[in-house]
């Protein structure tokens, strides 16, 4: 069971996706303006956001704008708004996925599903991953870098965790999205270029020249290997 708030202000439109978190088992708290979903969300520390663009007082983009410099809580936006720049808009705030109105409740509940596996994800048998100053603690979700804590969303995780795996390997981006968000995600591939551009700022000393995340000219992306980066060797396992 999760505790989910659903920030939107179309009554009927909330009261069907609230009964679809209800069925799956989940806890809900509905909102119908974006002041008091931040309200909601600072004093419940909720498992997952469902937040609408278009809400009355604080839009959702700013509501997003806000949570991600607060916490890193797994956000779902909910647009109405279906052109490729207003998706990646909402990405490059921070949110983890979207999902563009009309869309399917069960479609809805997947993605539900796959963010809450992926924000609670670990595997005992490879706890930390890593490279250098760069380590990543997969068993309690976090990322250093040089020993200070990095604030990532569970989707960043996802990407950061999927490359660091295999270090060299060039993945594309749709591989990429499939094996961090998992076979059944349907987003536009120019996501993952959000995310990278999202984790470089976070992790790299200097963005515009990255070491621990390379682009592969024509392929997509990989994590460096240990002598890209003056490494004698990798974080390696707990």
């Amino acid at each position: 069971m999760a505790r989910v708030v659903v920030a939107e202000d179309d009554p009927k439109q909330a009261a069907l996706i609230a009964m679809y978190l209800k069925n799956e088992g989940h806890s809900v708290v509905v909102t119908g303006d974006g002041r008091e979903a931040l309200e909601q969300v600072r004093r419940r520390h909720p498992d997952l956001v469902l937040l609408d663009v278009m809400m009355p007082h604080v839009d959702g983009l700013d509501v997003c704008r806000i949570l991600r410099y607060e916490s890193d809580v797994p956000i779902i936006m909910i647009t109405a708004r279906s052109t490729e720049n207003d998706l990646l808009l909402g990405l490059d705030l921070g949110a983890d996925d979207y999902v563009t109105k009309p869309f399917s409740p069960r479609e809805l509940m997947g993605r539900v599903r796959s963010l809450l596996r992926r924000s609670r994800a670990g595997d005992p048998d490879e706890d930390r991953l890593g490279i250098g100053d760069l380590v990543i603690d997969r068993r309690r979700h976090r990322v250093t870098v040089g020993g200070d804590e990095v604030s990532l969303t569970p989707r960043e995780f996802s990407v950061l965790e999927t490359l660091a795996r295999h270090p060299g390997r060039a993945y594309s981006r749709l591989e990429l999205l499939q094996s961090a968000f998992g076979f059944d995600y349907d987003g536009l591939e120019r996501t993952i270029d959000v995310h990278v551009l999202n984790l470089r700022k976070k992790i790299e000393a200097d963005p515009g020249h990255p070491v621990f995340i390379r682009t592969v000219r024509g392929v997509g992306y990989a994590f460096a290997e240990p002598d890209e980066t003056g490494s004698t060797s990798p974080a390696g396992n707990s």
